[in-house]
């Protein structure tokens, strides 16, 4: 298994990857099964565009955060000043798994009201929370990231960007 795993969740709505959000925080100030350390959600705004204000924080200390993983997980097309080519260059070489059917799967799911959770999830909690996931209501998918592709993204992104507010953390 690997180091790290993406867990995303798809919610039928914004409203429901909020509520989805807000039960994985409780759940993990209930549970010693769990410590959750990056949560954000993936969201277009009425224009089309990432909210970028939902997409989580980063740690110096932890290296890469939710937000730059989920905007790799995003399209392409929908990265447009979210963040840097070096950053989606260090990620390609480094490596997500992610198909490029599969991140236009996400778009198109996005593009119709949906909205992702996605949590930065140590190897061996990755199940636990894919499970917490389904159980509210998300269509569950994990992709392997490794802590250099970690450390590689956030070396090619060394100041956190405006894209990354704290206010999706747990």
């Amino acid at each position: 298994m690997a180091e790290n795993q993406v867990v995303l969740g798809v919610f039928a709505d914004e409203a429901a990857a909020d509520a989805a959000v807000e039960a994985l925080k409780a759940w993990d100030k209930a549970s010693d099964e769990v410590k959750l350390t990056s949560i954000g959600v993936l969201v277009l705004d009425e224009k089309g565009a990432l909210k970028t204000n939902k997409m989580g924080s980063r740690s110096k200390a932890k290296g890469a955060g939710i937000g730059l993983v989920l905007a790799i997980v995003a399209p392409p097309t929908l990265l447009a000043g979210v963040v840097g080519g070096a950053v989606l260059v260090a990620f390609h070489h480094k490596g997500l798994g992610m198909k490029t059917e599969d991140k236009a799967r996400i778009g198109t799911e996005l593009a119709g009201g949906k909205a992702a959770v996605g949590v930065l999830a140590k190897g061996d909690e990755a199940d636990l929370i894919a499970g917490k996931l389904a159980e509210l209501g998300g269509e569950v998918e994990a992709m392997d990231v490794t802590d250099e592709a970690l450390v590689a993204v956030a070396e090619a992104a060394p100041e956190a960007p405006a894209a990354e507010a704290p206010a999706a953390e747990a």
